[in-house]
């Protein structure tokens, strides 16, 4: 099979490109900047440097198009929200190669984390008690029923821009910098005591092929994790195939979750949390054969991640150290000796030497404010529920029924 994956600038981007390319496929990267970690990799056909999904979306699509053709690519695995601009645009994509996407319309549904409450409570899955809040006044009022509060916009990612009062981000952003309108709402929940559970989920025509669940043993900043330890699967796992059952049957792609487990007594208690509608770095703890014959549909019952499987991002887990050495040096160097790090055993070091250049990227997207590198990592790539330039008819409708369902 020949591939092609798309935002190769993550971690899990490279990982996939590893994997796939180890097991035989030949694959193809791609990135709005060259110096992408995932384009670099030993295991690459080639790499390409696309305009950005979110800026110039037609000269995305008619970039990615033209390289499909010129390559025979089979298949495109979007790896990060240039998945809605790609799903918007599926039938501009030229003929016979496949999108790893479900429709832009249940995209839209797990992504709007307002609409994803609904659609969460329709599968029958725990979810906090929730508010909507479509402007600043409504905000205050939200966070001041709740003693305990935490609070982010419907369209967020990577546990930044988080307003709470409770926990280590307590305070970081100020409220007056937070400013919900309709078009833009946020959510108020209940801070819930407990750990986050994150997962990964390769599905293929509605069935659950592939499935991680892992807690993050280290966290940059307080917010994206960068290091993992998987756990025991069977909640999670039961509960995106209750989601996955209120999709389209057909629905094929990748899938990851947030939880917070809430129990008292050792036995887990989950509530979800919010949905990411592409991988995550879950699939760092999945076997190469495994995601490839996942993705593929070739396995007769769910593959799923052996609990107590680590792995660390080392050099963000070093950098991250030493911003609080007292709290965090202890248990790197304990690390250093005992987790395997993520590129171990592929002898494809080169490609994690690019890693300053996403720094530099998000560092210009930023106009150079370091306070926002973080979130600016994938402006360029992200999607934040707008209209999609050139979306068909069908998806604008289906996107006002996003809107409109969040309620």
């Amino acid at each position: 099979m020949r591939v092609l994956i798309t935002s190769s600038r993550n971690t899990f981007a490279l990982d996939l490109v590893r994997k796939l390319g180890s097991v035989g496929h030949t694959v193809f990267a791609s990135d709005t900047y060259d110096g992408a970690v995932g384009s670099h990799s030993r295991f690459l056909a080639g790499h390409l440097v696309t305009p950005s999904p979110r800026f110039e979306t037609d000269a995305f699509i008619e970039t990615v198009s033209a390289y499909v053709r010129a390559h025979d690519i089979d298949l495109i695995i979007p790896t990060f929200e240039d998945v809605f601009y790609l799903a918007a645009r599926v039938a501009d994509l030229p003929e016979g190669v496949e999108l790893f996407a479900g429709s832009f319309s249940d995209l839209a549904r797990l992504h709007d984390k307002a609409s994803f409450q609904r659609l969460a409570q329709d599968a029958d899955v725990p979810i906090p008690e929730t508010v909507v809040v479509t402007s600043p006044e409504e905000l205050r009022t939200a966070i001041e029923s709740f003693p305990r509060y935490f609070a982010r916009a419907a369209f967020s990612r990577g546990g930044v821009g988080l307003l709470t009062n409770t926990g280590p981000l307590a305070g970081k952003v100020p409220i007056e910098d937070c400013v919900p309108t309709p078009e833009q709402p946020w959510l108020v929940q209940p801070f819930v005591d407990g750990p986050m559970v994150c997962t990964y989920s390769v599905v293929v025509d509605g069935r659950v092929t592939a499935h991680t669940t892992y807690k993050a043993g280290e966290q940059w900043a307080h917010s994206t994790a960068i290091a993992f330890i998987a756990v025991d699967s069977t909640d999670t796992l039961r509960f995106t195939q209750q989601i996955i059952e209120t999709l389209d049957p057909t629905f094929t792609g990748q899938l990851s979750f947030d939880f917070v487990d809430h129990g008292t007594d050792g036995t887990p208690d989950y509530k979800i949390i919010e949905c990411n509608p592409r991988p995550t770095n879950g699939v760092i703890l999945l076997e190469a054969d495994d995601v490839s014959r996942a993705i593929e549909g070739a396995v007769d019952r769910t593959v799923v991640a052996v609990p107590g499987t680590e792995r660390q991002i080392t050099l963000a887990v070093l950098a991250d150290a030493f911003t609080e050495p007292l709290k965090h040096l202890p248990k790197t160097l304990h690390d250093l000796v005992h987790v395997r790090d993520v590129g171990a055993g592929w002898w494809d070091d080169a490609a994690m030497l690019w890693s300053p250049a996403t720094i530099v990227h998000g560092a210009k997207i930023s106009h150079g404010d370091r306070k926002e590198v973080l979130a600016a990592l994938g402006d360029d790539i992200v999607w934040n529920g707008e209209p999609i330039q050139g979306m068909s008819p069908a998806d604008a409708e289906a996107l006002e029924a996003v809107h409109a369902g969040r309620a």
